[in-house]
């Protein structure tokens, strides 16, 4: 009788302790690439709005024309970090057209709080890519040695050494590794890849919150 090597056959006749592991793995290697899938579309509207935003900050129109367009509530990332510094910037100015002072580190600290809460929601499930990436080989080397202990132990009670009796459950237990790197090599480079993505994003919301800051300090000295 031919044995069944296909990767059914191969789950359907590991042990109830090896079957977890796969299971576990398979759930690890799915919930990584829904994580991977949204990250990339996030990252994806985040640069786009960026771009479609700067043209319109550096366009040469009013900042408070600007401003009164997107209003308190905005929606895109960057939209939110220049709304902070504008709407403190309106916070600062006195009835009688004054500033209060201290003004621009107010002004700093309203974009501070902004880009930081930006930076977590673009790296919120970051770490669970970092976390299948770290233990889905030892989870499926676990479900590989369980295996193989198992083996052994069928191979002791039949009494037999005979590499078909061998193969099926030495198979059954590579199987378990195999599904842990499948999940864990896209969770390392996705990981590696959005966490550049993500710090180059933040960059850019810095460097135009330190643009913007210098923007506005040059008309409080004016």
């Amino acid at each position: 009788m031919v044995e069944d090597f296909t990767l059914w056959a191969l789950f359907a006749r590991a042990t109830v302790t090896v079957k977890i592991v796969m299971i576990i793995l398979i759930i690890a290697s799915l919930w990584s690439w829904a994580v991977i899938i949204d990250k990339w579309i996030q990252y994806r509207k985040a640069r786009a709005e960026a771009r479609v935003f700067d043209e319109a900050f550096w366009s040469g129109n009013p900042l408070d024309e600007l401003f009164d367009r997107i209003g308190a509530s905005p929606r895109g990332q960057s939209e939110k970090i220049f709304a902070a510094g504008m709407l403190e910037w309106r916070r600062s100015h006195r009835q009688d057209g004054g500033l209060i002072a201290g003004a621009t580190a107010r002004i700093d600290r309203s974009m501070d709080v902004a880009i930081a809460k930006e930076t977590e929601r673009l790296q919120r499930g970051l770490t669970v890519l970092a976390t299948v990436g770290s233990s889905a080989p030892f989870i499926g080397l676990f479900g590989t040695v369980i295996g193989i202990m198992n083996s052994f132990i069928e191979i002791a009670e039949q009494q037999n050494t005979n590499l078909a009796v061998v193969a099926p459950g030495i198979a059954e237990a590579l199987l378990a590794t195999g599904l842990g790197l499948l999940a864990a090599i896209p969770a390392v480079i996705y990981y590696n890849k959005l966490s550049a993505d993500a710090d180059r994003i933040v960059s850019g919301y810095e460097a135009f919150a330190d643009e913007f800051a210098t923007i506005l300090s040059r008309q409080l000295d004016s």
